[in-house]
């Protein structure tokens, strides 16, 4: 084997946090293009880890945009809530955005809370890229868990069970959001997306199994009675978010977190709410592909179009003004 052969020796280091998930990487300058040799290495640990943390990056929202497009096309930044009038791939993840404010009214459970991003659509984000730029001088920590390694973790006979299953995603619920602002309405009915997947996906890239339950989006199981459906799906939840699978990050300013949306739910916090501390942090999400069950199958659109690049999405908005 040649020199030019051999496996370039690891540019970055990377530091695991956890046995299933989560890794620190360092030794990168996201301010900046990285080398090739730098992204390929940063996608294999995303691949690996699901998530991966990056310290002391103090991007701007251009940059921001920059560094996420190394690695995939961005979408709008939220289809349904919204963007940054001047950065429309950034969605402004605040203390008391619009998706926060019916939080009182959630029944609390284990899983509440917990999900992976717009699952309601037929093609839900390949990847989310937050960063942080107030963070509370403590609590705010966001958590996520591997759904590779849950679903591994499940007995073969119930394996193979929910691996001929199918799911309805939606965006909120017609029934819980009459409580809501007329604006949070107005936006989901404007874009209002229902989706049916896979229970158990094929990851594109890896080729893993992934338990694709989403709790706050995943609202019952095709062909099962209500009852039926609402009890496994707890078995489901409660499962996926056992300590084991997960990781919990601290946050600090000019901190980023970069997650596969396809293998991860994850949990923003509910203490920050307890306190008088600020919170922002500012997410870019890349355009993902509809998922793959199983048997081949993939997921179907029940309402709503496919999120695309910020680019399109301006343009589809814009036309229909």
């Amino acid at each position: 084997m040649s020199l030019l052969q051999q496996t370039q020796p690891q540019s970055i280091e990377l530091v695991p946090l956890t046995l299933h998930i989560g890794a620190e990487i360092r030794g990168v300058d996201l301010t900046k293009p990285l080398p090739a040799q730098q992204v390929k290495e940063v996608r294999d640990a995303f691949l690996k880890w699901k998530v991966v943390f990056f310290r002391n990056q103090h991007l701007d929202h251009a940059q921001h945009v920059a560094m996420a497009r190394q690695f995939g096309e961005p979408t709008i930044g939220h289809a349904v809530l919204g963007h940054l009038d001047d950065h429309p791939e950034i969605y402004s993840v605040a203390k008391n955005r619009l998706a926060n404010e019916n939080r009182k009214a959630q029944m609390v459970t284990p899983w509440t809370g917990w999900h992976a991003d717009i699952t309601a659509a037929v093609n839900p984000p390949m990847a989310s890229i937050l960063r942080g730029v107030t963070i509370p001088p403590y609590g705010g920590d966001t958590f996520w868990t591997n759904l590779n390694a849950a679903y591994m973790a499940l007995s073969p006979v119930m394996r193979a069970f929910v691996d001929g299953l199918r799911g309805i995603h939606q965006f909120g619920s017609r029934a819980a959001d009459t409580n809501r602002s007329d604006e949070y309405k107005n936006r989901v009915k404007r874009r209002a997306l229902e989706s049916e997947h896979p229970i158990v996906t094929v990851h594109a890239e890896t080729g893993e199994r992934i338990l694709y339950v989403s709790p706050s989006f995943l609202k019952s199981i095709v062909g099962l009675t209500p009852r039926e459906s609402q009890k496994i799906l707890e078995i489901l939840w409660e499962h996926v978010t056992r300590p084991e699978y997960t990781v919990r990050f601290k946050w600090n300013a000019g901190d980023i977190a970069f997650w596969d949306n396809r293998s991860t739910v994850h949990l923003a916090p509910t203490d920050i709410f307890e306190s008088d501390f600020d919170r922002q942090l500012y997410r870019v999400t890349l355009v993902g592909k509809p998922l793959v069950g199983v048997d081949g199958q993939p997921s179907k659109s029940i309402e709503g179009v496919p999120i695309l690049s910020a680019t399109e999405e301006l343009k589809m908005l814009a036309a229909a003004e």
